[in-house]
C-alpha cells in the first residue's frame, strides 16, 4: 500500500517525530511505501535520516488552504497513493476538500493533541491517542475511531542507547548535580504554564537543595519570556541554576543526562523509556508524578492534565521535592516507568495497530452522498467561524446539485 503522510509543518516536536516514525516503521515492518508531504524544518533531518522521501507543501496561516490543497492535488497525481495520511485537523481539512470529497481518495486521520476537534468530518476515520479521547469522540457521535497510541521507539530510547555525559559538559552541569530537565517547544499553547511554573518551583527548590539544577532544551517563541523569567531565578538564587539549551533535533542525550524529567505528552513517555522519576505537568496547575499509583490515570487520561486552576505553584513544588530529595528511588521509579512503556507504547506495537487502521481505511470508502453531506456539516462549523473559503463554498453548493464522478485511486 502507498501512503501519502501528510504531517505538519517539521518544526522540532513530538507529533512530527511521531509521524516520522510510524511511516518508517510502516514500511520496515509491513512493507508500505510512505511518502511524506509537509512543510520543511528541521525535522526533513529526521525523515532523510529514517530514509523517507519527502515532498514539500507550502506553508499555510489558515485551513483549509487553498495553495495547500493545489499542492496537495498535485501530489496525489503524480504518486497515486491509497491513502491520505493526516495529523490532525489543519491537514485534514487540506486533504478532505482538496483529495477526499471529490477525487474519493482514502483518508485517515490522526489526532495526538489533548482535545476532540469539532472540524473534523465525521465519517472519516479518525485515531486518537488516549482512551479517554475516544470514550468522548463517541460521546459526541462519532463512529470510525480507532486508538493510536503515541509511539516510542523502545530502542533508540533506552538506558545506554546514548551517552548524556557530552550533554552535561557542553552546558556546565557537574557530575554531582540533580539535572532536571524538560524536553518542549517553547510555545503559549499548552507548554507554556507548565514551563513557567517550573522555573518558578526551581526558585522555591533551588534553596532547599543546592545540587538541583534545571535545563529546559527547546525552542519557540516563549522563549525571551522564559529566559527572562530564568534570569530573575537564577540572579536570586545566586547562581546558574536554570539554563536554556535551545532546540536539539536529537533530544536523546538530555534524557540520558537527566536524573528526573517534567514534561506532558510524547516527551514524557520518552523519559519513561529512558528509565527516569517524571513529573507530569498540564494546564490550571496541574501536576503529577507518574508513580505505580499513577500509572492506570496516565494510561487512560493521557500524559497531561487539568488542575483545579488555584494559581498556587504547590502541588508541582511538593512533587518535585518528593521525587528529587530521594535519590535512593531514582533506580526503581525508573525501571517501573521502562516496563510501563515497553507494555503500552513500543512502536512496534502501535505501528501494528495503524497498519490495520489504514486498511480499514482504505476499504470502507464512504460513498459521495456521505462525503459530501459530511463536507456540508463541516463547512457550516467554519462558516460560522468566517473561515471557510469563497471557492470552497460554491464547490460545496455544486457537488449537492451534481456530484462529479468518482476517481479511481491506485490499485
Amino acid at each position: 500500500m502507498k501512503v501519502l503522510v501528510f504531517a505538519h509543518r517539521l518544526e522540532v516536536g513530538g507529533t512530527q517525530v511521531n509521524a516520522i516514525e510510524l511511516a518508517a516503521a510502516l514500511r520496515d515492518a509491513h512493507g508500505h511505501e510512505p511518502v511524506l508531504f509537509a512543510t520543511p524544518g528541521p525535522m526533513v533531518e529526521l525523515a532523510t535520516d529514517k530514509g523517507l522521501r519527502f515532498i514539500p507543501a507550502p506553508d499555510a496561516g489558515r485551513h483549509p488552504s487553498p495553495a495547500r490543497m493545489r499542492a496537495l492535488r498535485a501530489a496525489v497525481r503524480r504518486e497515486s497513493p491509497d491513502l491520505v495520511h493526516a495529523w490532525d485537523w489543519p491537514q485534514c481539512l487540506d486533504a478532505y476538500y482538496g483529495v477526499h470529497l471529490t477525487r474519493a481518495v482514502p483518508l485517515l486521520v490522526t489526532v495526538m493533541s489533548m482535545v476532540v476537534p469539532r472540524l473534523i468530518p465525521r465519517a472519516v476515520p479518525t485515531t486518537f491517542g488516549t482512551p479517554e479521547l475516544l470514550d468522548r469522540a463517541r460521546s459526541a457521535g462519532r463512529h470510525r475511531l480507532g486508538l493510536l497510541l503515541p509511539p516510542v521507539d523502545v530502542h533508540q530510547n533506552a538506558p545506554g542507547a546514548v551517552d548524556g555525559k557530552e550533554f552535561r559538559a557542553a552546558y556546565g552541569f557537574d557530575a554531582d548535580d540533580i539535572l532536571l530537565v524538560t524536553v518542549s517547544r517553547l510555545v503559549e499553547f499548552l507548554k507554556l504554564e507548565g514551563l513557567r511554573r517550573t522555573v518558578r518551583a526551581m526558585a522555591v527548590l533551588g534553596r532547599e537543595i543546592p545540587p538541583l539544577r534545571f535545563a529546559i532544551v527547546g525552542d519557540g517563541p516563549a522563549r525571551r519570556d522564559l529566559e527572562r523569567l530564568a534570569s530573575e531565578t537564577n540572579d536570586a538564587l545566586g547562581r546558574p541554576a536554570v539554563v536554556l539549551t535551545g532546540a536539539l533535533v536529537d533530544p536523546r542525550p538530555v534524557y540520558a543526562a537527566a536524573d528526573v524529567v517534567v514534561g506532558m505528552g510524547g516527551s514524557s513517555l520518552r523519559a519513561l523509556a529512558f528509565a527516569k522519576p517524571t513529573v507530569v505537568v498540564g494546564e490550571q496547575g496541574f501536576a503529577s508524578a507518574f508513580t505505580p499509583e499513577t500509572a492506570d490515570h496516565f494510561r487512560y487520561f493521557g500524559m497531561y492534565g487539568l488542575g483545579d486552576g488555584d494559581e498556587d505553584n504547590a502541588p508541582l513544588i511538593a512533587e518535585l521535592r518528593r521525587i528529587v530529595s530521594q535519590p535512593e528511588r531514582f533506580a526503581p521509579l525508573g525501571e517501573f516507568s521502562r516496563d510501563f512503556i515497553l507494555r503500552h507504547y513500543s512502536l512496534e506495537s502501535v505501528t501494528e495497530q495503524l497498519d490495520m487502521l489504514c486498511r480499514e481505511a482504505v476499504a470502507g470508502r464512504s460513498p459521495l452522498r456521505v462525503r459530501v453531506a459530511d463536507g456540508v456539516r463541516t463547512a457550516t462549523v467554519q462558516v460560522a467561524g468566517g473561515v471557510l473559503p469563497q471557492g470552497l463554498r460554491r464547490q460545496l453548493t455544486r457537488l449537492m446539485t451534481a456530484g462529479p464522478p468518482e476517481t479511481p485511486t491506485r490499485a
